[in-house]
């Protein structure tokens, strides 16, 4: 528990209290203008507290996803590592790996051509030499 009374949890605790608050005040405030006549603001009335709720179901999600980190470190693993991990220092940098360029080259030789693709290919350019053609003008 005490990792969720951090500088940084308290600040999510009070966003999530602060943003509560005023999605329901928000929605108070609509629906009492709904009430004075603005039928525009009902749909509004119900948005702002699901607002409201979703910020409380985000909020308690990760509480307990930290609690559940929090276990999981506490308890030491039954395996020893196969390998040490490197060592870091503050100032290091973690080290970060050229990517491997591939160079591809056509085949050469006979390349099976698709029938299919040159017969599709060939309709392609005589639409493109007839404008004027309806596609059943086709010959082939």
């Amino acid at each position: 528990m005490r990792r969720l009374w951090t500088p940084a949890w308290i600040a999510r605790h009070v966003a999530m209290v602060v943003l509560v608050v005023g999605f329901l005040g928000l929605g108070w405030w609509q629906i009492s203008r709904a009430a004075a006549g603005n039928s525009l603001s009902w749909g509004y009335a119900v948005e702002w507290p699901i607002f409201a709720g979703f910020v409380v179901y985000v909020w308690w999600r990760e509480v307990k996803l930290a609690r559940r980190r929090a276990t999981d470190t506490d308890v030491p693993s039954a395996e020893p590592a196969a390998e040490p991990a490197p060592a870091v220092t503050a100032g290091s940098r973690p080290a970060v790996r050229r990517p491997v360029r591939v160079s591809r080259m056509p085949s050469g030789g006979d390349a099976v051509e698709d029938t299919d693709l040159a017969a599709y290919n060939n309709y392609l350019s005589w639409l493109s030499a007839n404008p004027g053609a309806r596609p059943g003008d086709y010959p082939g």
